[in-house]
């Protein structure tokens, strides 16, 4: 499986024999030069690039070229080399581009001899530099890896071989030009460019939340789970038949670009946001593929901020770690000259990151204003005016949200949590205490309320998305402690019946969704769709639990974690509001359970991963906005809609 690296990640290599592959929009130079365990790279014998492409255990293009193939074999390499670090140079010359920014980013791949991919890292955010430090493969107790590095130097190869401790570095870096100039009518052409814009639009979205653009799993001790997007198949009756949760407008053949809704960008401007602009057979299917990719953005944009923070402080470590080894810096000012010199340079680096990360933040946050107004109901905020022109849907949409995802470093900046529809796991809205600052400040009575009212907005968003009559929500309240919160779906009417309350209520419901579940998975298992008894209702079912384990017994339990297991794939979701202590003596019985459903809190918490560099999401719940109706005017709207499908 290929590791999609950001700058700073690393990744161990499981052989010795590499090629790296390199894609630029415009011919480049692609070189290497080999390292010491300082990173010092000894002599021009130890560089390899156009002039001279061949040193022990590697080998690189003669000439520039929008693609290389570079030739690697660790362990042929000498013993005292520690480190080879892929280089990237624009050649000189009239016409040609003078810095980075001015040319695709370029991409670099580590694949084995058959073709494999290992670990691939393209090259963002680069400005004015016009020579970069690509990637990295460094021997670690023994093992060898591969770090993503991406720095970049307006020096060009001059500064970045000065940089690596090499002794006539202008000398070498004209050289290198030199011969470069002499092999430019051979460079080859660069591919042509996608009709599908800059940005990489994946068929299904974020999430974190769950979906299927978050459908993380629950953690043991609460760390950050992880977000994903498994569409997994959904079970379908065989030859058709009434039963089959499969989206009615999912396609497996590829959807067709956007439509051109807004005039380019002029030159060395930004894209203009559209909403919209993603792939996909329908508005709906692109907007959702376009937070996705929002969410993606926003994920790598502060990953590569974070990157180059820890790089310019590991950096000023080394400087300063060279520069007091020598006892003659100790004495006089020499030492504070070295740190004041080592200081400014991580300051003037990560003033440059923040500047890239601020650049992505407003394009971001432009984009986001141009969305969030042109969201459908199913992906809106409660404060969206699209749901003051709300009636009820005729077909099912293909997310819902959740809540807002975002990061510390842009904390205005919020991308909807979206997860595919039907949904493909349970829900727990945990009411416990956690890690969070408001968690934290905050008692576990006082989470158990806004618990409740979280789980009766979300009922509610799933209510008023699916067409009349076919989502059905059942509550079990075993000790009737949340009447106040439950009071909007009670008293709309829009509930399949009372919530249930005591054993006997929390037995019967239980018996009646399992027994559900057993008639289909029977009937689709034997091919007998059409022959489900008449009173089976084959619509959607979303089950409440409240306070959970209070009014469970061992059986009723057992069922539970089956209707959690089974029910999803036949139609029947749980949403489990629960404090996981106070199931805590169960042990290790209930583990499954929690696994298996999506946990999200009543209050800000940052418990989700993204998969590709793990970051810390902080969730936050949707709210309706204060002393608005529009839970209770929806609701009624979904009340009259299924009354008058029943007459």
């Amino acid at each position: 499986m290929t590791a999609e690296l950001v700058r700073g990640q690393n990744h161990t290599l499981p052989q010795t024999r590499l090629e790296i592959r390199v894609s630029a929009g415009s011919p480049v130079v692609a070189g290497a030069t080999l390292g010491d365990e300082r990173g010092t790279v000894r002599g021009a014998e130890w560089i390899a690039h156009p002039a001279s492409h061949r040193v022990p255990g590697l080998e690189v293009s003669r000439q520039a070229a929008a693609d290389h193939r570079l030739a690697v074999d660790l362990d042929a390499l000498p013993a005292e080399v520690h480190r080879v670090t892929v280089v990237l140079a624009l050649p000189m010359g009239a016409g040609r581009p003078v810095s980075f920014g001015a040319v695709a980013a370029p991409f670099v791949a580590v694949t084995g001899l058959d073709g494999t991919e290992i670990a691939t890292f393209t090259l963002t955010g680069l400005d004015t530099e016009s020579a970069v430090s690509a990637l990295e493969l460094y021997r670690r107790q023994g093992a060898w890896k591969v770090r993503a590095v991406g720095q970049g130097y307006a020096a060009g190869l001059a500064g970045l071989f000065a940089d690596q401790g090499v002794a006539e570095a202008a000398e070498t870096a004209a050289a290198i030009q030199e011969a470069v100039a002499s092999g430019l009518a051979r460079s080859v052409t660069p591919p042509p460019r996608t009709t599908e814009g800059e940005r990489v639009r994946h068929p299904a979205g974020p999430a974190a939340a769950g979906a299927q653009a978050p459908a993380p799993p629950v953690p043991e001790a609460q760390p950050a789970e992880p977000l994903g997007d498994p569409a997994s198949a959904r079970t379908e009756a065989p030859g058709g038949g009434p039963i089959d949760y499969a989206h009615p407008r999912r396609q497996t053949s590829a959807p067709p670009p956007p439509p051109p809704t807004a005039p380019p960008a002029a030159p060395g401007q930004p894209p203009r946001p559209v909403a919209g602009d993603a792939t996909g057979w329908s508005m709906d299917e692109r907007l959702y593929n376009q937070i996705w990719g929002m969410f993606e953005d926003l994920a790598r944009a502060v990953a590569a901020y974070r990157s180059a923070v820890d790089f310019a402080e590991s950096r000023m470590d080394q400087e300063l770690d060279r520069a007091l080894s020598d006892p003659r810096n100790r004495i006089g000012g020499a030492g504070d000259r070295a740190r004041e010199a080592a200081r400014a340079k991580r300051d003037e680096l990560t003033g440059r990151a923040r500047e890239a990360l601020e650049r992505d933040l407003a394009q971001l946050a432009a984009e986001s204003a141009v969305v969030e107004p042109a969201l459908p109901a199913a992906y809106a905020g409660w404060d969206n005016p699209v749901w003051h022109a709300y009636r009820v849907p005729m077909e099912i949409p293909m997310a819902l949200r959740l809540g807002d995802l975002r990061l510390g470093e842009a904390p205005d900046l919020r991308i909807p949590l979206l997860v595919r529809l039907p949904l493909e796991r349970g829900i727990w809205i945990d009411s416990g205490r956690t890690a969070s600052e408001t968690a934290a400040s905050t008692t576990g009575d006082q989470l158990r309320g806004p618990a409740v009212e979280t789980a009766v907005t979300l009922a509610a968003r799933l209510l008023a998305v699916y067409p009349a009559g076919e989502f059905s929500v059942h509550v079990v309240d075993p000790a009737g402690s949340a009447a106040g919160q439950l009071s909007p779906l009670v008293g709309s009417g829009v509930l399949a019946g009372p919530p249930a309350a005591g054993a006997e209520g929390v037995a019967s419901v239980l018996a009646h969704l399992t027994r559900r579940v057993d008639l289909v998975q029977m009937a689709i298992r034997a091919g007998a769709a059409d022959a489900l008894p008449p009173d089976l209702d084959t619509g959607e079912h979303l089950l409440i639990v409240n306070d959970f384990p209070h009014g469970f017994d061992d059986r009723a339990v057992t069922q539970l974690r089956y209707l959690a297991d089974e029910g999803p794939s036949v139609g029947v979701h749980l949403l489990m509001v629960a404090d996981r202590e106070d199931a805590r003596a169960y042990g290790p019985v209930l583990d499954p359970l929690w696994r298996s459903l999506l946990r999200i809190t009543p209050v800000a918490d940052d418990h989700l991963a993204d998969p590709w560099v793990g970051h810390a999401w902080t969730y936050e719940p949707l709210r309706t906005p204060q002393g608005s109706r529009v839970l209770e005017q929806v609701l009624a709207l979904v009340a009259e809609a299924r009354r008058g499908g029943r007459r």
